[in-house]
């Protein structure tokens, strides 16, 4: 789960006065949201801005009502107490389910949402406390952390067929059920996905500009008032309570970028930190010489469903990787379609380094007050 680990910087505008009629690239709304662990600021423009805000949170609390592992009633807590059947659950849970078996494959299984059980036994699921698992727990457990046995089906109602076009038009049936003692939490990938359906959801609302800060999942939307791009600060891991202390700043347009760190949730045990992004072949907490990922992408990438969602899961995995698999990873995903790099990346490693892939070159500024060394890669 990320939490407060990029952060927008930006001046709020104020609204035309009243009797005018608001002037689409000023008018404003702008609402925090408590939800999916974490807090969420939506600020959009135009002159259906707050239209578009409220749509936004609703968008995000039926997601949460859905995607929540501590819901009694969400589609992951009736998976994850199915005991091993198949239930019924929405399509947003079926799409997201499917998402991460693709990046479980895709990483090695680096990121992998079954990894529940392991992060609980660690305290990090929720409502336990934090505690150091013995070896033979964690040998107990790693078993069940493996995302190709959930299993997930779709399957239209008795009696109805796709027409000739192959489109059907009704509800589809959405199902799915996990392997015995499995237990899923799609924290990993959830903000993410819901700057996806955020995308949609600005779309259809006309909204030329607009951020949205999901934790530590933000969506860049168009450009800021005047012509220039969202400025979003990625946190320097080494003072995480210092909230204006940055390794470097993105200046972003239409864009997602998510970043994943160990130093937003963690505890420390007879002198040794223990931080909550657990890596599925070991159990332990990754010590893969990264404190910080970032993942940056378009976020109009229409040959790449669901890139928020990615990135999300991307952060996770390629911090657990460490810094020469991630940047391996890095040039082995491209677009297909236009031949380039799928995402990009900023790395904060623990030797005092910021990593920069080329194709944020020319929009990351390191903050020279953090101390840290500038590299780019190709």
């Amino acid at each position: 789960m990320k939490r407060l680990t990029a952060y927008a910087l930006f001046l709020a505008l104020l609204l035309t006065g009243c009797g005018g009629s608001a002037d689409p690239d000023t008018a404003q709304e702008s609402i925090q949201v408590i939800a999916m662990d974490t807090a969420m600021l939506i600020t959009t423009y135009g002159e259906r801005s707050p239209a578009a805000a409220y749509a936004a949170e609703d968008v995000i609390r039926d997601l949460e009502a859905k995607l929540s592992r501590t819901m009694e009633d969400s589609d992951v807590s009736r998976l994850n107490s199915a005991g091993g059947q198949p239930i019924a659950i929405s399509q947003d849970a079926f799409t997201l389910l499917r998402q991460a078996e693709r990046c479980r494959i895709q990483t090695g299984g680096a990121f992998d949402p079954t990894i529940a059980p392991v992060a609980a036994a660690w305290g990090f699921a929720g409502g336990e406390e934090y505690r150091v698992p013995s070896q033979e727990e964690l040998a107990a457990l790693l078993p069940l952390v493996d995302c190709s046995a959930v299993f997930t089906d779709s399957q239209l109602p008795e009696g109805e067929e796709y027409n000739t076009a192959g489109q059907y038009e009704g509800e589809i049936r959405y199902t799915a059920s996990l392997a015995p003692g499995q237990a899923i939490d799609l924290g990993g990938i959830a903000k993410g996905y819901a700057a996806d359906i955020l995308v949609r959801v600005f779309q259809e609302y006309g909204v030329p500009r607009g951020l949205a800060q999901l934790g530590g999942n933000v969506l860049a939307w168009g450009d800021r008032p005047g012509g220039t791009p969202w400025r979003v600060g990625v946190q320097d891991p080494a003072k995480p309570g210092d909230k204006n202390a940055f390794a470097g700043v993105l200046e972003l347009t239409d864009s997602f970028a998510v970043t994943s760190g160990g130093y937003q949730r963690y505890f420390e045990q007879d002198g040794k930190r223990y931080h909550h992004i657990i890596d599925p072949a070991t159990g332990y907490p990754a010590d893969s010489g990264l404190t910080s990922v970032t993942v940056v992408a378009d976020a109009f990438k229409t040959s790449q469903p669901c890139m928020g969602a990615l990135c999300d899961a991307y952060s996770t995995a390629l911090f657990v990787m460490g810094e020469e698999k991630a940047l391996d990873f890095w040039r082995g995903c491209r677009d297909m379609e236009a031949g380039e790099p799928l995402f990009q990346l900023v790395l904060v490693t623990e030797d005092g380094r910021v990593v920069v892939t080329e194709g944020l070159a020319d929009c990351f500024t390191l903050d020279e007050a953090s101390g840290y060394a500038y590299e780019t890669v190709s």
